[in-house]
């Protein structure tokens, strides 16, 4: 049996004859751009969330630029970011001339640490962005204190974690503002590039949609330079009947992690991930941690598994930021798990067949 690390066509499948006839319909009509899809869709997702204002925007980096731009971080100030992490969190800080402070992860869940990122800050720290890494809430709450305290903006980056939550709230309203994403991969995924900002704020969310429209609130009145980052209402359609199914999504994933768990717990050397207390996880990614990591991997994927990487390495140590200045060694907790994490397979539509079938091979893998 092989088994996929996705599948996004069970997804399609599930939603396309409520998406298809809306698609004709945009393309007779030609709004391909903005208007009320788009809108219905920034209304929906916001409500979902539980924020006041949502901006579409056309993809993920963007967003987390934007959001940084928005609460005034500028060239030559710092932005704490965990080493652990997609690289497009520590890009979207060098994009706007900001520079990328990176800080380790606590072992147990691989969330950004707190206390290192109160060690991190400086007089020219202007923000922090936790990552709800792998659907799981970051600790947003233990931030807060510290942020106001010094004047930092938190910015989540909350790519991975549409529909989780804390004991603090649900992920994407617990800071100042916030990014998501919805490449097609994620939780709640589009059908390309598209994303979102999230914020109680109205004039961060002014901001954010003029900037992101060529810096123009009115057509041709061009108030600040801006750039090219709008949602297209094919996009909207289709993540506005995708919402409708998040949650059930969403709940399907928490089942099947449950079973992994079940799955995995007789098998020596296999550390399966835990949440942290209070936090109803969306499970974007089930990562387990073994050692000879590149063997097992080789082998599952040999086998039909189609198992992956995320993230194989830290930000430190890739070519990108050498110029940062990080030695190897410097976050222990991150490097040691980049070199043991392995990402299997995770989807709403994963069956308990497909589940035993990972277990079997991993176990054969890892008791080599």
């Amino acid at each position: 049996m092989k088994v996929p690390f996705l599948d996004l066509a069970a997804q399609s499948a599930e939603i396309a004859d409520e998406v298809v006839p809306r698609w004709q319909e945009q393309l007779l009509s030609a709004g391909f751009v903005g208007g009320a899809e788009v809108a219905a869709f920034e209304s929906e997702l916001a409500e979902y969330i539980g924020v006041d204002l949502c901006v579409g925007v056309a993809n993920g980096t963007d967003a987390v630029e934007l959001a940084l731009r928005a609460v005034g971080v500028g060239p030559g100030d710092e932005v704490i970011v965990p080493a652990n992490t997609f690289i497009a969190t520590a890009e979207a800080a060098s994009r706007i001339g900001a520079v990328p402070v990176l800080v380790d992860c606590d072992p147990t869940y691989l969330l950004i640490d707190t206390d290192a990122v109160a060690s991190a800050v400086t007089e020219r720290t202007r923000a922090v962005v936790p990552v709800h890494l792998y659907g799981q809430t970051a600790p947003v709450e233990a931030l807060r204190p510290l942020a106001e305290q010094h004047g930092l903006a938190i910015i989540e980056d909350a790519a991975q974690s549409q529909g989780a939550s804390s004991a603090a709230g649900r992920a994407g309203g617990l800071g100042r503002v916030a990014a998501t994403s919805f490449y097609p991969g994620k939780n709640l995924g589009a059908a390309g590039d598209a994303c979102a900002v999230l914020t109680n704020d109205p004039e961060i969310a002014r901001y954010v949609r003029t900037v992101s429209a060529h810096g123009s609130a009115v057509k041709y009145v061009h108030e600040v330079v801006g750039v090219n980052s709008r949602l297209d209402a094919i996009q909207a359609t289709f993540l506005r009947a995708k919402l409708r199914r998040l949650e059930a999504w969403n709940s399907a994933r928490r089942a099947a992690a449950d079973r992994y768990s079940e799955l995995l717990s007789d098998i020596p050397g296999v550390h399966a991930p835990v949440s942290r207390p209070g936090n109803v996880d969306v499970w974007h990614l089930y990562v387990v941690q073994v050692d000879d990591r590149d063997r097992v991997l080789a082998e599952l994927n040999e086998a039909g598994v189609g198992a992956a990487l995320h993230y194989p390495t830290p930000i430190h140590l890739t070519d990108a930021y050498a110029h940062l200045g990080y030695q190897r060694g410097q976050f222990p907790v991150a490097e040691l798990a980049a070199r043991r994490i392995l990402s299997l397979p995770m989807f709403p539509h994963l069956t308990v067949e497909q589940q035993e079938r990972v277990a079997e091979v991993l176990a054969d893998a890892v008791g080599r």
